[in-house]
């Protein structure tokens, strides 16, 4: 075989093997909604409503299409639109910011901590204009962003939070569940999520009554009552499908994030003294470790280098939101990055679902290990590795 196409004896993330491990539950879960005849808005969804509801800790949960809508629809809820700015990081996955230009807002973007990733209260101080209307933190790769500086800074501010907890399913900051500390948290449970439906799904988590009610409006074509229209809202659905698919996954959430942590400490022990930088966990932090993402200024040959020893590894993400065409001519204030251009010209995410191995951590470290001893030298910075786009859908 050709050493360039070796087959993947380490696949990034096997979904396969995750539905597998919940076969005879999915395939009863699904069955009894055939069997219903209701498909939309129905039982599955509130059962599965108020189960998230709870395991975040918050007195709603209102299940919507997708991870873009739940962030989307909560700034319209809470009023933001046309005029206001919104703090959020440069560094993350460009449905952020599409959320905001999308309700008319203007993205304010400003850099990471560069130990965390994260967005932290002070850079997003000093972003703070007479026009800023609310923070966007993300959870970015399931590490939770400093809730505690952020929330004190926005009260202090008088600026609305929405978390961008679309990778931190299960996550916690000083004990408690990341999504549960903004006005409202916008999840998505895309199937490569720690908590994934089988196709395109999101919710949005929240304390505030009267944005929960007007959530379920605008998630149903801005209607409380069936061909009223109070508001002009959207068509975005959790399905009843999706929702007993997620029910019975968020049932074993808590273990398989078990499993990643134990999966990133291997990693932690087993990549010490080589030549990447290993992710930095705060003090208070419980990440849900979506994502294990080191850092290597050999990137795009250490990727290379995995891929022919069979090793399936990808890059999250390749190309900045204002490095997109579709901010090419702007609409966003802010910059230079600097920080956030290293980033995302280092960082390589190694295998870290539930059902990695310790025989496949074993075969990442050696690859990693021979990689360094191989003095292989490093690719050019413009060559980019985009990976498979399907990880990093929101």
């Amino acid at each position: 075989m050709d050493e360039q196409h070796r087959a993947v004896t380490v696949p990034f993330l096997d979904l396969k093997r995750a539905s597998h491990e919940l076969d005879e539950e999915l395939r009863v879960a699904v069955s009894r909604v055939v069997r219903s005849g209701r498909y939309v808005l129905g039982a599955e969804v509130e059962t599965f409503e108020e189960a998230f509801a709870s395991y975040v800790g918050t007195r709603h949960c209102v299940s919507v299409g997708n991870g873009l809508d739940a962030l989307t629809l909560s700034l319209e809820a809470m009023g933001i639109g046309g005029g206001d700015e919104v703090i959020v990081p440069a560094n993350t996955y460009i449905a952020t910011w599409l959320a905001v230009t999308r309700t008319g807002a203007v993205p304010v973007a400003v850099e990471p901590d560069p130990a965390s990733y994260n967005i932290g209260p002070r850079a997003a101080e000093a972003a703070i204009s007479p026009r800023t209307a609310g923070i966007l933190p993300v959870h970015l790769y399931g590490q939770p962003a400093d809730m505690t500086a952020i929330c004190e800074l926005a009260q202090r501010h008088g600026l609305a939070v929405l978390e961008d907890a679309a990778q931190a399913h299960g996550a916690r900051w000083e004990g408690r569940r990341a999504g549960s500390f903004g006005r409202a948290a916008a999840w998505s449970f895309y199937p490569t999520k720690n908590l994934g439906a089988l196709g395109d799904a999101g919710a949005v988590t929240t304390d505030d009554d009267d944005l929960a009610e007007r959530l379920r409006a605008l998630r149903n074509y801005g209607s409380r009552v069936k061909y009223r229209h109070d508001m002009r809202g959207a068509n975005s659905r959790l399905d009843e499908i999706q929702a007993a698919v997620l029910t019975v996954k968020l049932s074993v959430l808590d273990e398989w994030n078990s499993r990643r942590c134990r999966i990133a400490g291997l990693y932690d022990t087993a990549l010490s003294g080589t030549d990447v930088d290993l992710p930095v966990v705060a003090a208070h932090a419980e990440p849900a470790w979506h994502i294990y993402a080191v850092r290597s200024v050999r990137r795009d040959a250490l990727q290379a280098h995995l891929s022919m020893r069979g090793i399936e590894t990808q890059v999250h993400y390749p190309i900045a939101p204002y490095q997109q065409g579709a901010y090419r001519d702007g609409g966003y204030v802010g910059g230079p990055f600097p920080i956030s251009d290293m980033l995302h010209n280092q960082f390589l995410s190694l295998p870290i679902g539930p059902q990695v191995t310790e025989d496949e951590v074993e075969q990442v470290r050696a690859a990693i290990l021979e990689f360094r001893g191989s003095g292989t030298p490093g690719a050019s910075e413009d060559s980019v590795h985009a990976g498979d786009s399907t990880t990093s859908s929101g």
